[in-house]
């Protein structure tokens, strides 16, 4: 039987079933969603995986990043996807951190999902199905980086999220609901719509993540892991980097270059 979140929450309404039930009922679709998501995008052996690098000795702090990423993906202010830190390094030296959802390849959000709304896909990406969210957040309490928000009021698709439409892009994905976590996708929409035309993402555009677009100083670079060639690949081969709490064991898609003077080690 295919249970999608306003199904679930009626029976759970109806039948009085605690969040604990919930996810012991749900455990074995669980399962099964992930793997067939996986299987979909070919799994271990799939053809991309699709990394982000962010230098921080270029990062100026503007937040156009920020703006971009609002706008594109109907996101109000105080559920910012993507969040920008000032900070110092140890020689007192001014950097600008920001810091999407860093697509984790072993990532603990989708390990403790109940329902599958959380999984992983093939070519790395973790991505969210709304209507299997059920709204227990446990995904948003495993996530060691902050990086997930809770829609906690009612949504009207009609009222603008924000001020900075259409200045810094219009919507291209439908606004989340009431009760569901949300956070950055590395705009997966337009990646699968941009392969699906033969375009590349990370050098085309419209196949691109607005933040790495909008970016005036390239301090956001984009591409496929996977492809040697790739722009991505051959700065991780041949610049230092690093990702954040790697003791983690997260494997993070994200990597920083580091600002000049700042300790990684």
């Amino acid at each position: 039987m295919d249970i999608n979140r306003r199904n679930l929450l009626k029976i759970l309404g109806a039948a009085g079933f605690s969040t604990a039930v919930a996810a012991a009922l749900t455990a074995p679709f669980n399962k099964r969603q992930i793997a067939n998501a996986q299987s979909h995008s070919g799994g271990e052996d799939a053809e991309h995986r699709w990394v982000m690098i962010i230098d921080l000795r270029k990062c100026i702090g503007c937040d156009y990043c920020v703006y971009a990423c609002q706008a594109i993906n109907d996101v109000p202010d105080d559920m910012r996807w993507n969040v920008h830190v000032v900070d110092q390094t140890r020689t007192g030296e001014v950097f600008h951190m920001t810091r999407p959802c860093l697509h984790c390849q072993e990532p603990p959000c989708a390990d403790v999902c109940p329902t599958g709304a959380t999984y992983q896909r093939g070519d790395g990406l973790v991505v969210m199905d709304y209507d299997r969210c059920i709204g227990c957040r446990y995904c948003q309490v495993a996530c060691p980086y902050d990086v997930r928000r809770f829609n906690w009021e009612p949504v009207d698709q009609d009222a603008p999220a924000n001020d900075l439409q259409p200045q810094w892009g219009s919507a291209e994905v439908e606004r989340r609901s009431r009760g569901v976590t949300e956070k950055c996708t590395f705009c997966i929409h337009r990646l699968d719509r941009g392969l699906e035309h033969g375009l590349t993402p990370g050098v085309d555009e419209a196949a691109t993540p607005a933040c790495v677009n909008i970016c005036p100083v390239e301090a956001r670079i984009f591409g496929d892991l996977n492809d040697p060639d790739s722009r991505v690949s051959q700065i991780i081969e041949n610049t230092p980097t690093f990702r954040l709490a790697e003791e983690l064991g997260t494997e993070p898609n994200v990597y920083y270059v580091p600002a000049e003077g700042m300790v990684t080690t």
